[in-house]
């Protein structure tokens, strides 16, 4: 089910790329304190549900009309002063309708007391086989038969229910009765406290076989002790809040070197200070709209959308960066040429597919998004990373075979260190995914949802180390120029560069510019991604 959703129009402003060294900076701080105050504005502070149904349908599962009304992870309550909110853990239900067809209502009279019965059931996940039974080892039923009756001492026509460790009450089953010939009933206002820490699922059953196209309005609210945010996104909050620090403490200690030596800043750093700037945003934004969430049980649409969109990128600048500065951009190439195009392609394409997988996750919803829903939206995205890991260490490998055939020693120094970084972050993240796909597998029902979190912030961390590795590597300096782009082999101002330079002029004179030339051609045709004609033609113009 989704929460209650409220529209907003929400201005959209795409940062351009590049942007001149004082004007970004000028630019960055400018969107973080508008970013603030918007979300500073549209918080807000009022009573909410994290459930709702707008004339949701009942599906026929077995013998029974089911309707799923949400499954949610509940901490135990907590003393007011150890909680955000007021301590209390509960489960509400209000203004819940239900809606038989006319067909069903007329087969009844005015006169009829009880004409139809649909019931609520709640429990923890660990009680699931609490519910249901089956006679001599057949299919498991959700409603109680005539054979059942005679097994179970369940009672015909109702919900197979048996007492839980955690209580005679457990599971909870709240029964509401059609009467007469009306065509829809309401539900009692009901509110269900909560003393036990668990992943509680509730469901809607209908066994009467004339309700048939039963549907249902109204919501339930969920709340845990410190407000309505579900207790597995509850830690992403605080996460969020360290994530937010970390960005604002990077982008501190950058800005005062970008500062100090701007006049020597290259492009690179320029694009390193705007992936800052949005990992700033994008953490700051997450924590005010998992705050808003929290104090209303609201996800408005307006400001998810908005998130998820800087999200994406922040994603999708961070990847053109590493490919950028793997293709040797600002080093042995003062641009990228023919392959702009190529590489500006590749992001619209991997930003169009980062923003529909973390809207479809995101916006709007409480509950995770079916495993085939997912999975379809996963596959284009993962294929694009895939592809972008196989170009980024193609190209760095040619780019490496350059600066080691100009002997430049600084650049390659550095290169070699973030080939290391960059092969440990794609190790590191194929060990996360397997160690995902065990973790969902074997927990179908959610039961270790205290630490599904991790799943996430994984991401999140592993993307500011590799951020930290670039800003250590390419750091402001009076020295930056040295690590830029030179059309004339020698000229990085490094000493120990010009020693073999020399030594080769010496042992054969222009004969050693001739294979060294001719070293860097066949470094260029190394490229296996047929883009080798363009990088060539580059070359020739720089």
């Amino acid at each position: 089910m989704s929460a209650i959703r409220k529209q907003q129009q929400i201005p959209t402003t795409t940062p351009n790329l590049p942007l001149p060294a004082m004007d970004l900076s000028a630019t960055a701080i400018f969107f973080f304190f508008f970013f603030f105050f918007f979300f500073l504005l549209n918080v807000e502070r009022i009573d909410g549900s994290i459930h709702t149904y707008n004339m949701e349908g009942f599906k026929e599962v077995g013998n029974a009309y089911l309707l799923s009304g949400g499954s949610e992870g509940i901490v135990a309550p907590q003393p007011p002063l150890a909680a955000a909110g007021d301590g209390r853990s509960y489960i509400r239900f209000e203004n819940i309708t239900f809606w038989r067809t006319k067909e069903a209502a007329e087969r009844h009279s005015i006169m009829e007391h009880s004409t139809g019965l649909v019931q609520a059931i709640l429990f923890e996940a660990a009680d699931r086989d609490n519910i249901g039974g089956s006679a001599y080892g057949g299919q498991r039923s959700i409603c109680c038969t005539p054979d059942l009756a005679k097994l179970e001492g369940c009672k015909q026509g109702e919900v197979i229910r048996r007492p839980s460790s955690m209580g005679q009450n457990w599971p909870v089953v709240i029964s509401t009765h059609f009467s007469a010939n009306f065509i829809d009933i309401n539900m009692e206002k009901y509110e269900v406290p909560i003393t036990k820490t668990g992943m509680y699922n509730l469901f809607f059953i209908s066994c009467d076989p004339q309700l048939r196209g039963l549907k249902m309005s109204g919501k339930t609210l969920w709340k845990n002790p410190g407000g309505y945010l579900p207790g597995r996104m509850a830690p992403l909050m605080t996460f969020y809040t360290f994530m937010s620090i970390a960005y604002l403490l990077l982008s501190v200690l950058w800005f005062a070197q970008y500062m100090r030596f701007w006049k020597d800043i290259l492009p690179i750093q320029n694009c390193i200070t705007l992936v800052i700037a949005l990992g700033l945003f994008e953490m700051t934004l997450w924590y005010f709209e998992y705050l808003n969430f929290n104090n209303t049980g609201m996800r408005p649409i307006g400001i998810t959308t908005w998130v998820v969109t800087i999200g994406a990128i922040r994603k999708t600048v961070s990847r053109l960066l590493i490919l950028s500065v793997a293709m040797g951009y600002g080093v042995v190439r003062p641009t990228l040429g023919g392959l702009t195009t190529k590489v500006l392609l590749l992001g619209i394409t991997y930003f169009l597919a980062t923003e529909l997988l973390d809207i479809a996750e995101n916006v709007g919803t409480i509950n995770d998004i079916s495993g085939k829903a997912r999975l379809f939206l996963v596959l284009p995205d993962a294929f694009l990373d895939a592809f972008l890991i196989l170009w980024i260490f193609t190209s760095l490998s040619g780019t490496l075979d350059k600066l080691q055939a100009r002997r430049s020693l600084v650049k390659l120094d550095i290169y070699r260190k973030f080939t290391n970084a960059l092969a440990v972050s794609v190790i590191a993240s194929v060990s996360w995914i397997g160690y995902e796909v065990f973790f969902k597998a074997t927990d179908p029902f959610s039961e270790r949802w205290q630490s599904a979190w991790i799943i996430t912030a994984f991401w999140d961390i592993l993307a500011l180390g590799l951020l930290c590795v670039m800003c250590y590597l390419w750091a402001p300096s009076q020295s930056s120029q040295r690590y830029a782009y030179s059309s004339e082999v020698g000229e990085d101002g490094d000493i120990e560069e010009a020693q073999p330079l020399t030594k080769g002029l010496s042992d054969g004179g222009d004969l050693g510019l001739v294979k060294l030339d001719k070293k860097e051609r066949n470094a260029e045709h190394s490229d296996v991604f047929g883009i080798e004609d363009e990088a060539a033609e580059e070359d020739k113009r720089e």
